[in-house]
Order: structure tokens, then sequence, then C-alpha cells
């Protein structure tokens, strides 16, 4: 895929990752609507700022009737209230579901028909390696995001046919705003960018991100007990 004649859209691309996936988007030549639920601040010069809440049916279907001519879909927009799944909230439960599974879910099914018009695409899920495996923490994040995971494998099959192909990036800990608080190494949003473009342009279905999701797909095969060894101490 030639990225510089692509049209893309991305949700929550106000700041973070977002941000920078839309700067290397555009530095490399493609046509850029840069979602956001508050489209002011965005701040991203030659983008088209797009108003865009995810969890909003409405605000997704006014999307694509101005991003019409998208080509590839980057579902970036996301939640982290810290909510464990038997002590946390439902309110805050059901945010991180709806952010990352609904809300995932519903701009697909609202652009797939989209790209498919305008002669296939792409669509480049923003996952986390805790799509993979569980910390003990982020319980509601976790499990939203490991549903997130097996939509992308549903969809993978659904659209192949149409000329879409589905990727998902799975990434640790990036330096941004979500992780201000965190005392842990952390990736560079900005190279993060680059490699998840690189990974549209060259056609990849996983795009890891950092050395802990590679070790942790590597971890899969040695099943549970290589996964959380705590669990056999």
């Amino acid at each position: 895929m030639d990225i510089s004649k692509q049209v893309v859209i991305i949700s929550g691309a106000n700041r973070g990752l977002g941000k920078q996936l839309a700067l290397e988007l555009l530095t490399r030549g493609a046509k850029v609507y840069a979602g956001a639920r508050n489209p002011e601040s965005v701040d991203l010069p030659g983008a088209i700022p797009l108003q865009l809440d995810i969890t909003n049916p409405q605000s997704v279907m006014a999307a694509t009737e101005i991003a019409g001519d998208a080509t590839v879909l980057i579902n970036n927009a996301g939640s982290s209230t810290g909510a464990p799944l038997l002590a946390g909230s439902l309110e805050d439960i059901h945010i991180e579901f709806n952010t990352h599974l609904f809300g995932t879910l519903s701009m697909i099914r609202a652009f797939a028909p989209i790209i498919e018009k305008n002669g296939g695409g792409s669509i480049l899920n923003i996952l986390s390696v805790l799509s993979w495996i569980s910390i003990g923490q982020e319980g509601a994040y976790t499990a939203a995001k490991a549903a997130e995971w097996g939509l992308t494998n549903v969809l993978r099959l659904e659209l192949a046919p149409k000329n879409i192909k589905v990727a998902g990036l799975h990434v640790g800990f990036m330096d941004t705003d979500m992780t201000a608080g965190l005392d842990t190494p952390k990736s560079s949003p900005q190279d993060i960018a680059k490699l998840a473009v690189d990974g549209i342009e060259a056609g990849v279905y996983e795009i890891l991100g950092d050395d802990i999701s590679r070790q942790v797909q590597q971890g899969f095969a040695g099943g549970i007990p290589a996964l959380y060894p705590q669990l056999f101490q």
C-alpha cells in the first residue's frame, strides 16, 4: 500500500499516539481526518479536524458523511479507568468495553462499507500487550482490550474478501498522558507511530511495538505456565 495515496481517519487524534500517527501520515503525504470529541483540540496543520465520539452512534454516522473518501481507518481512541473487574464500579467497566470493544466495532461497521466502496484498504486497531496478558491490574482495561483483539481476529476473516486488511498494534507502556504517573520504561509514541504506519504500508497483520509484546507473543507456546509462572510457585 502506498500511504501517500491514502485517505485516513484516526480516532483520538488530538493527543498521544493518535496525534503522532496523524503527524507521521501527514509527513508521508496522506490525507488525514483527525477525529476527537472536541475538534478544537486538534492542533495538526494539514489535517482535517473531525468531531468524533466513538461511543456515540450519531457522532460516528455524522463522521461517515464527512469522511466518505476514507480508505484507511485507525481505531486509536481509548479509555483507562483503572477499574478492577471484581471491585471496580460497573459504570467504569462499561466505559472500557463501550470504548475499546463496542466503539471500535461501531467505527468498523460504519467505515468498512465506505472503504470497500473506495476500492479497499486497511483498518488498524490500536491494541496493547494487555490484550494478550494480564499483569494483575487494570482488569477492566485488560479484558476490554482482549475482547478488541478477538474482534480484530473475527473481522480479519470477514473483511478480507472485501479487500480490507485488518491489523492490530500491540505495545506496552508509551510515554503519553495516560501513563504519566507510571514509573516504568516507556516507548516513544513517535517511534511507535512510525512503526505502525510502516506496518500498514507493508500489510502486516500483527504489528509488535516493543520487546515485551514480542516476548509475550513468543510465550504463547508455553501456555499458562509460561505466561503466568506465579500461579505455579
